[in-house]
Formats: C-alpha cells, structure tokens, sequence
C-alpha cells in the first residue's frame, strides 16, 4: 500500500469531527493536510506535464490550486480519497513515460531552474514531511498513527512484490 494510501487509511477511522477538528498545525486539520499535500502532488505533477512551463504559468498554477483545492470542499476520508485517485492515475501514467533523459529537463521555478529529477525528489519529501504532521495529529486524536518511516516503505514494498512472485 502506497504511503498516501496508509494516511487514508488511517484517517478514516476518525469521525468527521475528528478529521475535520482544528488541532492548531500549519494546516489546521487532517483534512486539511491531506488536501495540501494531494494538491501540492497535482500541482507539481501539472507543472512537470507543461510542454511549454513559464515561470507565469507556475505562478497562476498556485492560484488555481487554492481554487481548486478548498478544504471545505472535502467534508470527509472518502472525498479526499477520491481526488487523490484521480492524481495518482495520473502520476502513474506521467512516470510511465519518464525516462533518464526527461529527468533532466530543467523547469523554471521561482527565480531559477529546476530538474524534474530534482522537482519530483521534492515533492516525494514534501508529502512525506506533511504525511508526518497527520502521523502527529492521528497521537493528538487519540488515534493510532500512520508509519511514515522509509525503510517500512520499502518493505513493505518489498514484501508485497516477493507476494507477487
């Protein structure tokens, strides 16, 4: 099970109180982190797809995330589950085309340039960072926390491939 999906799975054994309740982080709730952290995987993922990106485009794309993203508009676990869903058809249908040269392709961000390599190895931590911040706000609730540790996401992967075999 993919790491985001863990977080998921988790958050949905609180209540909607408790998945909505303000516990006084840099995003409130777990709703919204998990919202923050799915649009900040859209975004990226939107950014690496632009054939032709301009530090405009990326400018506009941040606008359209808070649009596009509403916390609000995501009353529970199932919501949020299906919006990640969709982005993640789509991350897997992108990095199915990644290849060693597309790695280094540089993509204008903020006041310089980018690899996507290194844009993607950017997102992975900044969804791990926040995954974390849910792990904390799971302890807070009461709850039980997600595992966000990477060597239990390597093998857990490597278990479920070994299964496979």
């Amino acid at each position: 099970m993919g790491e985001n999906k863990c977080a998921l799975q988790a958050a949905s054994t609180l209540s909607v109180e408790q998945f909505t309740r303000d516990l006084g982080g840099s995003f409130r709730s777990v709703r919204d982190t998990l919202v923050h952290i799915v649009s900040g995987e859209w975004g990226w993922l939107t950014i690496w797809k632009e054939p032709a990106l301009t530090s405009l485009f990326v400018t506009e794309l941040w606008d359209r995330i808070e649009l596009t993203f509403d916390p609000k508009a995501y009353c529970d676990v199932a919501s949020v589950r299906v919006k990640w869903g969709e982005v993640e058809r789509e991350q897997i249908d992108f990095v199915a085309g990644v290849t060693d040269e597309s790695l280094k392709r540089m993509l204008p961000i903020r006041t310089t340039q980018l690899s996507l390599a290194h844009l993607m190895q950017h997102m992975t931590n900044h969804s791990t960072y926040h995954r974390g911040q849910v792990s904390t706000m799971m302890r807070q609730l009461g709850e039980k926390p997600v595992a966000t540790d990477f060597a239990r996401f390597l093998l857990v992967g490597r278990g479920a491939a070994e299964q496979t075999r």
